[in-house]
Parts: C-alpha cells; structure tokens; sequence
C-alpha cells in the first residue's frame, strides 16, 4: 500500500492526550500525518515526518478528525416548511408534527428515499463528517420500518431502529397495541438490519414504562439502546438510558440534578443537538453544567425535516460554543471524539496510529476558527478511510 504523509498543518487535533501539549486535544503544532491504506500509521512534528510515496503540503492549515454524527433522521420524504414557518411565527414545536413526514416518507420509492439520504450525506461530507448514524422512524409499519432500514444500510453501519418515534396514526387510539407491535413483529423484521434501537421517550410520544419495554425488547434481540431523552420537558429518559446502560442519551435539554448527576456517574454519553434549539427557539442545553459533573458529552445534528434540518456540524459546534457553555476545545472533542464515544467506537474520532484515516483540513490555522468564523465554509480537504473525498 502507498504511504501518504500531510504536513505542515499548523494545529493538529488528535484527540489523544499523550501526544502534543497533553490536552484533551492532543494538540501538535507544525504537524504531520501519515496515511497508509485506510489506517493513520504515523502523528508527530512535521521535521520528523518519515520517507512516504506521497507528500501533500497542508500550507499552514488546521487539521482535525473528522466528524462523527451520532444522531440523524435522514430516510424521509417531503418537506415541513410551513410548519417551521410557523414555528418562527409563534408557533410552539410539538412532537405530532411528525405525522407529516410520516405520510410522505410512506409514499415515497425506495430510489428517492435512498437518493435523499445520498444528498445529504454528500452535503454533510462537504462539511467534514466521516462517521454519521441514522434512524428508521417515519414509516411506523413492519414494512416501512424494515425498508427504511434496508435503506440506511446501504449508506452506514450505524443503523438505529426507530418504530417507537411516536404512536403511529394508525393506532391512535390504541397506543398499547402500537408498543406491542413495535416489540413484536416490527422488531422481528427490522433487527436484522439494525445496530441499535431508540424510542423517543416524551410527553406526546412515549412514557417511561412503554420505553422501558421496547428497549429491553430491543437489548433481547442484541440491539444495543439509545434514547431521545428530556427534549421538551423533565421525564424519566435519562434515568432510564444509565440504568439500562444505553450509548446515549440525545437532547438532555431539561435535567435535574439526579439526571446530571447519573449521567456523570454512568457511562451513557449525553449527546447534545444544538440545532433542535436553534430550530425551536428553545431552551438551550447547558452543556457546562454536564461537562462539570464529569459527563462525556458528544455533539450532532439531529438533521431532521421538522425539528433540525441542518447537516452541519461546523455550526452546531459554533452553537454549543455561542449558548451551551462550551469551550471551543470541548465542543470539537464533543464533535469527534464524544460521537464516537456515543457509537461505542474507538477506531474514529482521533488521529493516532491504528486509527481510521478519517482527516479535515480547515481553511484556518486553528481548530478555534469554526467557532470564531460561523458560517464560513472552512472545509478545504476530506480524507474518509484514507481516500480523499473532498
């Protein structure tokens, strides 16, 4: 296999505190990486960088792992604008709003399901994320669920069975005869295709108990759990994510002390989604109050047609920064490093030897920059698996 080596990067985040300045980050400065195949095989000053078959001169750039994703909703169809519009008209976010997605994902082929998924991996790429998960969830059927599965499979590992985003319309008035479908049959078809199993555990969506059920339904059939917890007001998710020891526990937007507390304590990553708030105009997640009690907290884009529809992890790392508490420092590990803590990955998320080859460039000398310039397209140069991409 050919050697390439990128050098002279101004910063380099590796994300591995022995190396560099012994941070979090693992800063090195007038640095140099080595790619071999898709693995990192060599991090260190760039006069130090060994012989390889190729050298690409970075000119002063920041690098940076790529990012990982661990939170998506992107096997849909159709569009929420009015419903966003309204929203930004004084309209509150109500969880129902996802019926709507619900009848046009439904209606929609498996090519255009498959080729909106492509579009916006591809939009996502072009802004640094490497690693992204992705839910089932707006079919709400054994058939559309399984499909939409199949779908995600085609574009990532990372599948997240989600039957229990809210009751389906078809059993509105049966909410319990929905929970046993989605731990029955539903679970039966769709966990072959499935890494994990998620359910939206909310006033309006489900309680406790029902969410209980289904991931324990879900753990029997080697699904590993995570949960949409604490979104739109104080419930029993969180509690429940460290107890049944899930990756994550995603939104945490309204936390008590015993929730800030278990979720410092436990090992379930509590995984912030900066553009729900953003979209919502609502409480914004204290990320500062997370990080103190010792939580490992990630970022992602919850991209989504109705509550986030935003691919861009550049700007969910300038929001957790502008109004979570975050550090720059912290929220560029939260957005490499904490995704792939959600993931129960290791193999992403840092630039050491043995790691993926997942690398950015930034049109800036400093990781810092996403933060100080938001909305600038910083992005210069992708490497997924040791291919360069963008």
């Amino acid at each position: 296999m050919t050697t390439t080596a990128v050098t002279h990067i101004a910063s380099l985040v590796t994300n591995d505190p022995s190396l560099g300045n012994g941070t979090p980050l693992g800063l090195i400065q007038d640095a140099a990486v080595v790619i071999e195949g898709d693995r990192i095989v060599w991090t260190g000053e760039s006069s130090k960088a060994p012989a390889t078959d190729n050298v690409l001169d970075a000119a002063g750039r920041a690098a940076i792992p790529g990012f990982v994703d661990s939170h998506s909703h992107l096997v849909f169809a159709g569009d929420r604008t009015q419903e966003f519009n309204a929203r930004m008209s004084g309209q509150p976010y109500r969880a129902g709003g996802i019926r709507t997605t619900v009848a046009a994902t439904r209606a929609a082929t498996d090519e255009e399901l498959s080729a909106n998924v492509a579009r916006y991996l591809a939009e996502a790429l072009r802004q640094g994320t490497t690693t992204f998960e992705t839910k089932s969830g707006y079919g709400l059927t054994v058939e559309d669920e399984a499909r939409a599965l199949r779908i995600a499979g085609r574009h990532t590992d990372e599948v997240t069975y989600l039957g229990a985003h809210i009751v389906s319309p078809d059993y509105a008035d049966d909410p319990a005869g929905y929970v046993d479908l989605v731990t029955g049959p539903m679970l039966e078809a769709c966990a072959p295709h499935a890494r994990w199993i998620d359910v939206f555990c909310e006033q309006g969506a489900f309680d406790g108990d029902q969410a209980r059920a289904i991931l324990t339904a879900g753990l029997a059939k080697g699904l590993q759990p995570r949960i949409h917890a604490n979104q739109l007001g104080y419930g029993p998710g969180v509690q429940l994510a460290v107890e049944l020891g899930a990756a994550s526990a995603d939104h945490c937007t309204h936390l008590t002390d015993a929730d800030v507390d278990a979720l410092g304590q436990g090992s379930t990553v509590a995984t912030l989604l900066p553009g729900a708030e953003f979209s919502t105009r609502a409480t914004w997640p204290d990320a500062r109050r997370l990080l103190d009690a010792g939580a490992t907290v990630a970022l992602s884009t919850d991209c989504n047609p109705g509550s986030s529809f935003t691919s861009s992890m550049p700007f969910c790392v300038a929001l957790a920064v502008r109004d979570m508490g975050m550090t720059p420092d912290e929220a560029i590990w939260s957005a490499t490093a904490g995704g792939a803590a959600a993931l129960r990955r290791t193999d992403i998320g840092r630039i050491t030897p043995g790691a993926r080859a997942d690398l950015v460039l930034l049109d800036a000398p400093s990781h810092v920059h996403l933060a100080y310039r938001p909305g600038v397209p910083l992005v210069s140069a992708v490497w997924r698996s040791g291919q360069r991409v963008v």
